[in-house]
């Protein structure tokens, strides 16, 4: 089977059998240069066979900063991804790096399948969000024993916050979010759709004080870093048929 272009450019975030994601990011320079990587890597997959039955998704988002291209796999369990490293990744990455020089791979986390989700908004099938919203939050305490129980209660406590935004403060255009925990026990990643990019930016911009529950959130004590990134769907490639 070889890889195909999904249509609608969006990964089945809720999927069946998901047992692990990886998230990694590249800095290739410019726009130009976004989607001529993004052309690159559609070439690269689409003239091979998909790799293997353990990888059942892979997407590519664009950054909104001109720069930076996010990709978000889905894979059964993390051995999968292991294993497609050692037999099948060089030879793509290769071909990649051929037609776009000096792209630079900033950082790849493993993470568990979906911890906790929410959604805000219904979408029709096949209809793109205008930007993923990728919101990253890191924690003291690294280790995946150490740091689970920390985590688990921040994304508690943001989903609190958010139900009291739904009376005071509603996110007008966000549609999804996607808690995902990393395996190392230091990050939260949401993954978060969101009509577009201004209705994201106004609700950042609404200047109503912290509530109680945004400011657990924000000054949890046990937090020690975090960014939030917006990307628009470029590619979702998965097995053909």
């Amino acid at each position: 089977m070889n890889a195909v272009a999904r249509p609608d450019a969006r990964p089945d975030l809720h999927r069946p059998g998901v047992g692990a994601v990886l998230v990694s990011t590249w800095s290739v320079g410019t726009p130009e240069r976004q989607r001529a990587a993004v052309e690159a890597i559609r070439t690269a997959w689409e003239s091979r066979e998909w790799p293997d039955l353990g990888l059942l998704s892979y997407s590519v988002l664009t950054g909104t900063d001109g720069d930076t291209l996010l990709h978000y796999s889905q894979w059964t369990e993390q051995k999968a991804y292991d294993d497609f490293v050692r037999t099948y990744r060089d030879d793509r990455n290769a071909e990649i790096d051929a037609a776009v020089p000096g792209i630079e791979r900033v950082e790849l986390r493993r993470y568990g399948a979906i911890h906790r989700s929410t959604v805000h908004a219904a979408t029709s099938a096949g209809e793109l969000p205008g930007v993923v919203v990728i919101v990253e939050a890191d924690f003291e305490g690294a280790g995946a024993e150490a740091g689970a129980g920390h985590r688990e209660e921040w994304v508690d406590s943001v989903f609190a916050a958010l139900d009291e935004d739904a009376v005071t403060r509603p996110a007008t255009g966000g549609i999804s979010g996607q808690f995902h925990l990393s395996v190392d026990g230091g990050r939260v990643l949401n993954y978060a759709e969101w009509e577009s990019e201004q209705a994201h930016l106004d609700w950042l911009a609404d200047d109503a004080p912290l509530s109680e529950a945004w400011t657990r959130v924000q000054h949890d004590p046990r937090l020690v870093g975090g960014r939030v990134r917006r990307y628009t769907p470029a590619l979702s490639l998965s097995a053909g048929v």
